[in-house]
């Protein structure tokens, strides 16, 4: 099945790019989440234009994505949550959680689907996140959580 993705998809590609998938991912996955739109001939025209913008936007954004990563490595990132007794979490730390505990920390505006959580956070401590500032960038942010 042939498709023109709309966002990015980790380990599949870029908004814009052409792709070939299986059909039951596409149609049970890519299409009904809005990652992707089937493939035309009009669609493609689109495209070129999808490009050419995505290119200017990631030529200027290599040096300012450097500069953001610089400044998360220095940043204190602390997130305060409920908690048990024995620093269990009640529910998890969520990646919309990290955006809103970085901005009040003095740090960037993040969007929450580019961090990245290796292992859910469900307990009290400090924990390391990834987030993709480019695809050529990404920086190692350290989460303290603390329970109330």
């Amino acid at each position: 099945m042939k498709l023109i993705l709309t966002s990015e998809v980790t380990g599949l590609g870029a908004p814009g790019d052409i792709v070939e998938v299986k059909n039951g991912y596409g149609r049970n996955y890519l299409l009904p989440r809005g990652f992707a739109i089937p493939w035309t001939r009009g669609g493609e025209r689109q495209i070129v234009s999808m490009k050419k913008a995505r290119e200017a936007r990631e030529i200027r954004d290599l040096g300012t994505a450097q500069e953001v990563a610089g400044r998360l490595k220095s940043l204190k990132v602390s997130l305060k949550t409920k908690a048990g007794q024995a620093g269990r979490l009640f529910g998890s730390v969520t990646t919309g959680d990290i955006a809103e505990a970085v901005k009040a920390a003095g740090g960037p505006e993040l969007d929450r689907r580019r961090i990245e959580i290796p292992n859910a956070i469900k307990s009290v401590g400090s924990h390391r996140v990834t987030v993709k500032l480019h695809p050529e960038v990404s920086a190692a942010l350290d989460v303290e959580v603390v329970g109330v």
